[in-house]
């Protein structure tokens, strides 16, 4: 066959690079560390990108799915830095990128009654690999509920309460569990979120709010004292954003430890 042209090494005259070009929504089987049962498979939404240079008009879409494709099964985060640097070399780019967010489960048990079930947390790994080396920041979305502390002190009867999403990101020096952070911040909750509820467990997560009142600043405060004290971690950010249930708009708190600088 005769060659057909390739438009995107072709070059480009406006001389503008582009940070970050590739492809994104990529549903793929990983396999995460689990501390109670040792592995655990799930599906990421992947996006992978590169940077371009000035020169090249565009860059080959689907060499970031050849390099993936080589992984007959599912990737893991000990696998990221060797996909990156492929996917570096076959796209002759400086610096690779990949993020992949999957939902990771937990069983839990009710408080009260025991009753068990599968409890979905979202969670991302944002890699990258450049000059400077490999970096990952590992991210988790760790839903809870709070209660107002003002709600509670100017009221007769009871208090409004919501449910919160803590956002933690962090980069570490030695290994971290997902299932840390998740018990670190429903510890700073009002209350955590559990799967099933009986009556009786009903009774105590209502009881459980109210005598732990926390504003959005207590969350992000006691969440990012707790990560600061934790010397594998050497750099963190806590968002917490209530989904407020007497207003139509939510109230927000963000913390950045500031030890190193921002990724993605």
């Amino acid at each position: 066959m005769e060659p057909l042209p390739d438009l995107q090494s072709q070059p480009d005259n406006r001389r503008l690079a582009i940070d970050r070009v590739g492809v994104k929504g990529i549903r793929y089987p990983i396999v995460v560390k689990d501390r109670s049962r040792g592995l655990q498979r799930t599906v990421a939404s992947i996006n992978m990108y590169v940077n371009l240079p000035h020169h090249f008009k565009g860059t080959h879409m689907s060499r970031f799915l050849e390099v993936l494709a080589e992984h007959d099964e599912a990737i893991s985060v000990d696998s990221l830095p060797d996909l990156l640097e492929k996917v570096r070399e076959r796209l002759t780019a400086e610096e690779a990128h990949i993020e992949l967010e999957f939902p990771y489960f937990l069983r839990k048990s009710a408080p009260v009654s025991g009753a068990a079930a599968l409890m979905d947390y979202q969670v991302r790994f944002i890699g990258t690999l450049g000059n400077q080396g490999y970096q990952m920041i590992l991210e988790v979305l760790v839903p809870v509920t709070t209660l107002c502390p003002c709600s509670r002190e100017i009221s007769e009867r009871g208090a409004h309460n919501q449910r919160s999403h803590v956002t933690v990101r962090l980069r570490f020096n030695r290994f971290v569990w997902v299932e840390e952070i998740i018990e670190q911040v429903e510890a700073n909750a009002s209350c955590q979120l559990y799967p099933v509820l009986k009556r009786p467990d009903e009774k105590y997560v209502t009881e459980r709010a109210y005598d732990n009142p926390r504003f959005v600043e207590d969350m992000v405060r006691s969440v990012a004292a707790d990560l600061e004290n934790d010397t594998r971690i050497s750099w963190f950010s806590v968002a917490a954003e209530n989904f407020e249930s007497i207003h139509n708009h939510s109230a927000y708190a963000f913390i950045d430890s500031g030890r190193e600088p921002k990724s993605s």
